[in-house]
């Protein structure tokens, strides 16, 4: 009832500013005076009402501006623009007082479309809108893998240099490679050997035939930094619609997003019945089902060492299956089963460390509809590759609802128990909490910038080049109501860093996007989604992978710890 109240309250005051509002007053659309970009969105396809492309727009305008549109769209796909070059909705981007006439509307990119440009001061220009189909310019090596000996290269991506750990005779070895887009790179080692028992150099050209780079391919060891991620190698890979570009479900269809990481590609499993797919971890790109052999996916997650985790969604006192693979198109192995020691069901699954060696697997388990909320998740400590031991536990002061969207995810602080878990979740906690082994709370802080409007409940954590990190995923409850996700990643080794007034101001955050770019924006159902943390068996690469079902968007960053 007390939520209803808040979301009336909030309608209520949408309402009364919109009445009260001035007719003449002209809302800013831009930081300073003059037309500063040009926004073209599709109206019809897949894709329809996003945008397909953008000109920004210095302080010298020119009487013609060009919309430059890819050729393809997604620029990963084959699918050309052409069809949609003809009908598309284009948006300016006006300072106070300054006027396009006539009104922009649908255009035709294809023609040379004439407008008059007002500025604040009344001085008209004539000017021109019209688009161009360009080909990419993008032309960057993104993988580089040996084939036999089989060996991931390490891309120093500033330095344009890749590096094979390996001691081996490599004058006659062929790989596997990914580039931009459309590009083409020379030698190609897919289709001839090639000698990198001496630096290397390959030459990525880009789709429009002109622009190119040259990479180095040599044995090596990069140097590490000292901890951590290098903050200047931090880059988002991609961010976009899983419903129009993966044929995932809508907002509105009851799923429970869980996510994966292995070998370079990322995992989506919804817990609906359907086997989980996969895309490439670098683009995005689907590229198929993974093979599920005899496991039930209700949940899914990677270690440390790139195993992929499958475990069912097993009711209170039920049977819980966990299956392991290395592989995407290698059916699992059973890797532990025991009877649930809840009797609430299995909400999420989380593990910190390498299932082969030491690890914290943790179970969270969700409240039951209509019957009760819970506290309790379980804690599966493994030792030399096997589960030593199992404990339910609960955490004082808190209750949770059913997954996915009431329930949370309690993660480990560390592969050590003694230092603790954390856990978030909505409606009337929203605190980002680190407690204590025995289930007393050691710090919490607001984890709900809106204060009521966000759900802050989908975590994990992985350790990485000597650094516990903690990842923090916040999903909307109210995409339709200018409310977005939200990512935080913190550095958690210390204890007396935990300190700040909310989640996005601690001291120990270390990367934070609070504007994450969403597609679905018409209404609101289900808040659901996850995050992961995927470091790279080789150590040099640290992947975040999130997944927001209601703001309909999934996306990934990448940093790593090469010292330059």
């Amino acid at each position: 009832m007390k939520k209803n109240i808040l979301y009336l309250l909030a309608l209520v005051m949408l309402v009364a500013t919109s009445s009260c509002e001035d007719p003449k007053y002209v809302a800013p659309t831009a930081d300073r005076q003059g037309l500063t970009s040009l926004t073209a969105i599709f109206t019809s396809g897949p894709f329809v009402n996003q945008e397909m492309a953008r000109l920004e727009i210095g302080e010298e305008m020119p009487d013609r501006l060009v919309i430059p549109v890819p050729w393809f769209y997604p620029i990963t796909s084959d699918d050309e623009t052409t069809p949609y070059m003809n009908n598309v909705r284009v948006q300016a981007a006006l300072a106070p007082n300054c006027f396009i006439e006539p009104a922009l509307t649908i255009l035709d990119l294809t023609q040379e479309n004439q407008f008059t440009y007002t500025d604040a001061e009344g001085n008209k220009k004539n000017i021109i809108i019209t688009g161009e189909r360009v080909k990419s310019n993008a032309c960057e090596l993104l993988s580089f893998s040996l084939i036999e000996p089989a060996i991931s290269g390490i891309i120093d991506k500033a330095n344009k240099k890749v590096s094979l750990i390996s001691a081996d005779d490599l004058s006659a070895v062929m790989a596997n490679y990914e580039i931009s887009a459309h590009a083409t790179i020379s030698p190609d080692p897919s289709v001839e050997a090639v000698n990198i028992n001496e630096p290397l150099t390959f030459t990525v050209t880009a789709h429009d035939g002109v622009t190119t780079a040259e990479y180095i391919v040599l044995k090596e060891v990069p140097e590490k930094i000292e901890s951590g991620f290098a903050k200047e190698s931090v880059e988002q890979l991609f961010n976009f619609d899983p419903v129009s570009n993966l044929g995932m479900p809508a907002f509105d269809q009851m799923v429970a997003p869980s996510l994966a990481a292995l070998q370079g590609k990322l995992v989506i499993c919804l817990a609906d019945g359907n086997t989980p797919i996969y895309v490439n971890g670098l683009t995005g790109v689907k590229m198929g089902e993974i093979n599920l052999g005899s496991a039930v996916a209700g949940n899914i997650t990677n270690d440390e060492a790139e195993n992929l985790l499958i475990v069912n969604n097993a009711n209170g006192k039920e049977v819980i299956n966990i299956y392991r693979t290395a592989s995407v198109t290698e059916a699992p192995t059973l890797y532990h089963s025991y009877t649930n020691l809840s009797s609430f069901p299995v909400a999420k699954m989380k593990v910190i460390g390498n299932i082969d060696t030491d690890a914290i697997i943790m179970i969270t388990h969700g409240g039951v509809a209509g019957v009760s909320d819970t506290n309790e998740y379980t804690v599966l400590e493994v030792k030399g590759g096997a589960v030593v031991n199992a404990e339910l536990k609960q955490v004082s002061g808190c209750l949770w609802g059913p997954a996915p969207v009431n329930s949370t995810t309690v993660v480990a602080a560390s592969t050590n128990i003694a230092d603790g878990f954390f856990l978030s979740y909505y409606p009337s906690y929203s605190q980002l909490t680190w407690f204590n082994a025995d289930g007393t709370a050691y710090a919490s802080v607001a984890s709900d910038s809106t204060g009521w409007g966000l759900n802050p409940n989908c975590l994990d954590s992985k350790r990485f080049n000597n650094v516990n990190y903690m990842a923090l995923f916040v999903v909307s409850h109210f995409p339709a109501w200018g409310m977005g996700p939200q990512l935080y990643l913190y550095n958690v080794n210390d204890k007396s860093k935990f300190t700040g007034t909310s989640a996005w101001d601690l001291a120990c955050l270390e990367l934070a996007n609070s504007a994450i770019n969403w597609y679905q924006t018409g209404s609101y159902s289900v808040a659901s989604g996850d995050v992961v943390i995927a470091p790279s068996a080789d150590g040099f690469k640290l992947y975040i992978y999130y997944y927001d079902h209601n703001s309909q968007v999934v996306g990934a960053y990448v940093a790593d710890c090469i010292k330059k």
